[in-house]
């Protein structure tokens, strides 16, 4: 059997070799070079990563990490495992062969690999980009046999190989399909077909763009054509807390929605007018981080012009902070923290115009860290030196082993964590700064609550909230607004 299956593979080979493949001579070899080393995958990675949004650069993530776990797989067992000699060259036709004959063992082919697992960890989690890179990755398998330098039954195994590869990463790090639907309660909200009733504030100035901003108005009419547009942000225009008080007055008088487009911290005020004004809320992210949204599975304006159009909404927590347990607060959605971290974020939102929001937050992180000193102040009446207090909106949880978002945005506790003085407190401070929520680490203390009292504080303490920072009164008081707040959001099937 076994020799037979090797008999039509190199029958096979010498029929590819012998046959005229019209335009492929120019094509093929310069393919195959370009993916010596993954540098092909490793490029359009990069470019992914660094013109497309959150979806792509985690599609390109996972493309990566499934690359290199084949690539591992195929170096150390794979071409050890089975020596096989290199096809013999006497049939491929001289301007087809590579300048350069690899060495290593035929079986299995690794380019085949590399490819095969890059276009399937990024069709994991998105099939429309998997399918565009379905044709380059099948144009590398085979030129590996076109130019001469692998059998047939090699680029099937490697691609075998690839593939398992990135089930392999899925297994590891799930992908976001993969997660359980949240435990949201569903809500009753209006559908507006095209958008009509929707009275949306969109703030010019969110993002962290290079170059001309877009038309805020023209992107939501893009997907929301009958939508009312009121434009914030700019030197002549109404300001964004004015822009949302009319616009939720309107939305009222229409019996519609109030809609909002900007990062986080325009959508908390959004939603405190929503909560106030008892209106749903759709979120569409046009900011640079856009965590909220991005956690109640917004990631296009398309998804979140699909919910307003079918009705679809979900309540979830809001938390709130308050100078006394019977006065009305500030409201946040995402995180709020007292300490090092609101320093981190006013020093990176002044240098992020400048050299990017990544960059500016790692030099932040530098300057608080040589600069910053520990906070002592009461945490629910007991005395503590912190370098940090954050409190999340709902519980942060992990996907693999860092903690990156949020699976349920109504599970009614404030997630806790405290980064203590002490031994080695700059190298954790600079630990959770560089994470931007801070991780679980033993040198972390951890609680679920539904209220926090904070009491106490130095004068001229800051806190920052939802990315934006504000003074802190002396004594603090912190809990849940369960279910508070009803948005727009795609329901799972």
């Amino acid at each position: 059997m076994r020799s037979l299956l090797t008999h039509l593979d190199r029958r096979t080979f010498d029929l590819i070799a012998a046959r005229e493949w019209p335009g492929a001579q120019r094509v093929l070899p310069r393919l195959t070079r370009s993916a010596n080393h993954g540098l092909l995958w490793f490029g359009l990675a990069a470019g992914a990563a660094a013109l497309g949004g959150r979806p792509m650069r985690r599609a390109a993530l996972r493309g990566v990490a499934s690359l290199a776990v084949a690539s591992a797989t195929v170096n150390t067992l794979g071409k050890r495992s089975v020596r096989r000699q290199r096809p013999l060259l006497d049939t491929v036709p001289v301007i087809r062969q590579l300048h350069r004959q690899p060495l290593t063992s035929s079986f299995p082919s690794g380019h085949a690999a590399s490819a095969v697992a890059f276009a399937t960890g990024v069709a994991m989690e998105n099939k429309w980009w998997g399918l565009a890179l379905a044709p380059v990755a099948a144009s590398v398998a085979f030129s590996r046999v076109y130019t001469g330098v692998h059998y047939p039954g090699d680029v099937l195994a490697g691609a075998a190989l690839g593939a398992g590869a990135a089930f392999a990463v899925r297994g590891f790090a799930p992908t976001r399909a993969q997660l359980a639907p949240p435990a949201r309660p569903r809500a009753e909200a209006p559908a507006l077909p095209g958008g009509r009733g929707l009275v949306v504030v969109a703030n010019q100035g969110a993002g962290q763009r290079s170059g001309p901003r877009p038309d805020r108005a023209e992107e939501v009419h893009g997907v929301l054509p009958q939508a009312e547009v009121t434009v914030c942000g700019e030197p002549d225009g109404p300001s964004l807390d004015k822009a949302l008080e009319d616009a939720a007055e309107r939305a009222r008088a229409l019996g519609g929605a109030l809609g909002v487009l900007g990062g986080d911290g325009t959508v908390n005020a959004a939603a405190a007018v929503a909560v106030r004004h008892g209106l749903p809320l759709a979120v569409l992210p046009g900011g640079t981080l856009n965590h909220f949204a991005y956690d109640l599975g917004i990631e296009t304006y398309a998804a979140a012009a699909r919910a307003v159009e079918t009705g679809e909404a979900v309540a979830v927590d809001a938390a709130r902070f308050r100078a006394g347990p019977h006065l009305e607060g500030r409201q946040f959605l995402n995180t709020f923290s007292i300490g090092a971290y609101p320093e981190l974020v006013r020093i990176r939102e002044r240098w992020a115009g400048r050299i990017g929001a990544w960059p500016a937050g790692v030099l932040a992180a530098w300057e608080v860290l040589r600069t910053a000193e520990p906070l002592t102040l009461r945490i629910n009446g007991e005395r503590r030196a912190v370098w940090l207090l954050f409190v999340g909106n709902c519980q942060y949880r992990g996907l693999g082993f860092a903690p990156v978002r949020r699976h349920d945005l109504a599970d009614g506790v404030l997630d806790v964590r405290v980064v203590h003085g002490g031994r080695l407190a700059r190298t954790r401070l600079l630990l959770a700064a560089l994470s931007g929520t801070p991780r679980s680490t033993p040198v972390l203390g951890e609680a679920r609550l539904s209220r926090l009292r904070i009491s106490d504080l130095p004068a001229g303490t800051t806190l920052a909230f939802d990315g934006e920072v504000a003074h802190a009164p002396s004594e603090l008081t912190i809990d849940k607004q369960k279910e508070a707040l009803t948005v727009y959001r795609l329901l799972p099937e």
